[in-house]
């Protein structure tokens, strides 16, 4: 199978691409410089483009039998300024508008399309799965558009929407800056700590998008998330216990809606969300619970 992949230079695009050759599939990636090839894992064929314009990249997706798409500006970094919520919605609604539409001429016969747990916006302890209506709120309202931008593929190929929760790795995205405080032991909950948050360790996030690729049972919604969500509380907990330290300075909430203005939605957002698609389609997880997830990607 020749797999095309978007979003392939960020955290879990790269991921993903050494997954994908180790299973021994052909993979082209596109990144926006001829400088992203050079992160890439060998083996890996490159395309420079972008993916919300038009360009020859079209070329080798239409040529491909199945498409990852996971680019996107990334939501977490600096403050939410018009212009970079302007670029969160964009980068995501445009570029699944022209992968669709590449998909829906006559390419590949499966897309796989990054969406988030967002859509569900901030739901107190309201246990969420695939059938649960969208929340309010802007990552909620560009959720729903970046899966609606996706759905002229279905006319003619498998469309899976993963719903990705916060994805932990030591190489990037929100663990290291988790951590950060308690090696300075001065970690601890944010606020009181009651907010759910849904996670995900790298290696379940591969192999939730290799589900996704392979078993055609798998259409619609499916959420990357862990099936034992945590309390931002129970959370700091965990870390303290993996790196042998305290975990009882909280952050004032005041105080991080002050550092990160509407940003602090997004990371304060309680969001219960539960897997129960992947489990009712048998995925094992190799980390179901947050200590023994924690032990391996901090050890």
């Amino acid at each position: 199978m020749h797999v095309f992949l978007t979003g392939a230079t960020g955290l879990i695009g790269r991921a993903v691409a050494g997954a994908l050759l180790e299973k021994g599939y052909a993979v082209t990636a596109l990144s926006r410089s001829p400088a992203g090839a050079a992160r890439l894992p060998t083996g890996v064929r490159h395309v420079t483009g972008d993916p919300a314009a038009p360009g020859p990249w079209e070329e080798a997706l239409a040529r491909s039998d199945a498409c990852l798409h996971l680019a996107g500006e990334p939501v977490a970094e600096g403050r939410w300024t018009e212009e970079k919520k302007r670029r969160i919605r964009e980068s995501r609604v445009r570029s699944t508008e022209r992968v669709a539409a590449v998909v829906r001429a006559g390419g590949p016969a499966v897309l796989v399309s990054g969406s988030a747990v967002g859509i569900y916006g901030s739901r107190g302890d309201e246990i969420l799965d695939e059938s649960s209506a969208p929340g309010t709120g802007f990552l909620a309202d560009v959720s729903r558009a970046w899966e609606d931008a996706a759905a002229p593929a279905r006319e003619r190929a498998r469309v899976v929407l993963v719903r990705t929760g916060i994805v932990l790795s030591p190489e990037g995205g929100a663990l290291p800056k988790l951590v950060a405080p308690f090696r300075l032991f001065a970690g601890g909950p944010l606020g009181k700590g009651e907010f759910w948050q849904p996670w995900i360790h790298l290696a379940d996030e591969v192999g939730l998008l290799l589900l996704a690729l392979e078993d055609a049972r798998c259409e619609g919604p499916l959420d990357a998330t862990a099936p034992e969500p945590v309390r931002n509380r129970d959370l700091a907990r965990a870390v303290g216990r993996a790196l042998r330290r305290p975990a009882f300075l909280p952050a004032p909430e005041a105080a991080i809606r002050l550092a990160l203005g509407e940003v602090a939605d997004v990371v304060l957002a309680s969001q219960r969300v539960l897997p129960r698609k992947a489990l009712a389609l048998g995925y094992r997880f190799r980390f179901p619970e947050i200590g023994a997830a924690l032990a391996d990607l901090l050890r």
